[in-house]
């Protein structure tokens, strides 16, 4: 089994969701007692939060990828970011390591398209909404139509993912807010709707709409225990 690398602590509680999801994974795989083979860095949030709050993206990376550096010296085989927003700066990190990166956008995509989905709507942070590094990708390389919130929407789901999710806090009112936006969203067109922060999940779970979720953070999770198990 190779040893799975997460560079986590954004949020901290999202990277809970990572550990419990990759180590029931692996049990799955090879029962009895199994667990993974994991390092983990956690970063502190607080800093990263503000760099990137103000466009310090060189900063953002630069920390970053002296953590996966130190991920890689500790012995993983391969790197997950445990984040969707942080894959901003994924080429940074990918080219201050040797190991290999799984990117969360590659994972998920390979869902959609497996799925025969054409046209989806993307939930997240401002950062992930609004710039291209994440759309692009999901468009250049997999062909998909990705469709986001208007500008108000996209402020309301940027709020509560930092001033609520982000802090552990689960609110009612909150989750109606979500759940109206994905609504409007598969009005639009979109055939499933990514829940494209790794916070999102913990508000949202697929029982709650008739609309198709596509979890990043469940997907991200299963793609590393499978390429943590085969050989």
């Amino acid at each position: 089994m190779k040893t799975i690398g997460l560079l986590g602590g954004m949020s901290w509680e999202s990277t809970l969701t990572y550990y419990r999801a990759i180590n029931q994974g692996v049990k799955n795989a090879l029962g009895g007692f199994h667990s993974a083979k994991i390092v983990l860095y956690s970063v502190d949030f607080g800093p990263i939060e503000k760099k990137m709050q103000a466009g310090d993206w060189a900063e953002v990376a630069a920390i970053l990828s002296d953590a996966a550096r130190r991920i890689q010296a500790a012995g993983a085989d391969f790197l997950l970011i445990c984040t969707n927003t942080m894959h901003n700066v994924a080429p940074k990190i990918e080219a201050a390591i040797d190991i290999p990166l799984l990117h969360i956008a590659d994972a998920t995509a390979s869902v959609l398209v497996k799925d025969n989905i054409k046209s989806v709507g993307l939930l997240g942070t401002a950062f992930t909404m609004e710039q291209a590094f994440y759309k692009k990708r999901l468009t250049d390389l997999y062909g998909l139509q990705v469709l986001v919130p208007g500008e108000k929407d996209r402020q309301t789901v940027h709020k509560i993912i930092f001033e609520e999710l982000c802090l552990g806090r689960i609110e009612p009112a909150s989750k109606a807010a979500y759940l109206g936006i994905i609504d409007d969203l598969a009005d639009r067109g979109a055939e499933a709707v990514i829940l494209g922060c790794t916070e999102i999940g913990m508000l949202i779970q697929q029982e709650d709409t008739p609309v198709k979720l596509v979890d990043t953070t469940v997907i991200h999770a299963q793609e590393a225990v499978a390429y943590a198990t085969i050989s």
